[in-house]
């Protein structure tokens, strides 16, 4: 994302971008400057000085008809739309209701979540679920009965100063790497590896990760309070420094709106 103009770790979203294309054997006849370049002028050109900005590859279709993936032409976009988050702006303030979904999230062996895709029938039938519950988003599980993630979102408890995060079996998002970073920085002791559901439920806080509102707060978790009821200490201080990075050239890129290659 772009936010006060400049982009946010956006050399760790390239990266990720071309390891996917390498694991889904696709793609693209372009470099990563040259993807970077694409992303610049989708926010120069739209002129919005905070957005979510996207790219994607499809597998495409094969000019023959054949069936045989290999024979596909992979299809690049990109664009930019104004900033959007998770959370709204009253849901940020107290916290957001969550629920446990009963759904199972499809296996790594399946379908990888590491790789960024959006395979999401799992996820989409989960908040449908979760909606007629009322909550207003979802987490699911594992196949080993074990939280898992939500539709774009990474999920943390926080447990008596520790936090604590699902590894296997999800994507290791962008603002879940920059809160482990901002747990280094801070000298909080993080553990990646499996988390029940009883550990949320026990948890003294809980909050969500995700490039699209990066740290949002969990304060009800299937109907019932978590910690006080609002915005935990550990989470709004993560929450600050978040966005404190992202005034810091050292993470972030900023956007020359006077030099779009109108050509492109």
């Amino acid at each position: 994302h772009v936010w006060n103009g400049r982009f946010f770790r956006l050399d760790l979203h390239i990266e990720r971008f071309f390891g996917g294309l390498k694991l889904l054997r696709m793609s693209i006849p372009f470099d990563r400057e040259a993807v970077a370049g694409f992303l610049h002028d989708c926010v120069a050109l739209s002129g919005h000085r905070s957005a979510y900005v996207e790219m994607l590859c499809t597998r495409g279709a094969s000019p023959t008809f054949s069936r045989d993936p290999r024979d596909a032409v992979n299809r690049f976009m990109a664009f930019a739309v104004p900033f959007g988050s998770v959370a709204n702006a009253e849901q940020m303030d107290r916290g957001l209701h969550v629920a446990v979904s009963d759904r199972v999230r499809i296996p790594p062996a399946s379908v990888d979540p590491a790789i960024k895709n959006y395979h999401w029938l799992d996820l989409v039938t989960a908040q449908f679920q979760g909606f007629d519950a009322g909550a207003e988003t979802v987490v699911i599980k594992d196949m080993d009965g074990n939280v898992a993630e939500g539709p774009g979102f990474n999920i943390f408890a926080v447990k008596e100063g520790a936090l604590y995060t699902p590894e296997r079996g999800v994507l290791h998002g962008i603002t879940r790497r920059t809160v482990f970073d901002i747990a280094e920085r801070l000298g909080i002791e993080v553990h990646a590896g499996n988390v029940s559901e009883a550990q949320l439920r026990h948890a003294d806080e809980i909050f969500i990760t995700s490039t699209a509102g990066g740290i949002m707060p969990v304060t009800r978790l299937n109907d019932v309070v978590v910690g006080d009821g609002m915005p935990g200490e550990l989470t709004r201080t993560i929450f600050r420094t978040y966005w404190d990075w992202h005034d810091d050239p050292a993470w972030t890129l900023a956007v020359d709106y006077d030099g779009a290659d109108r050509v492109r």
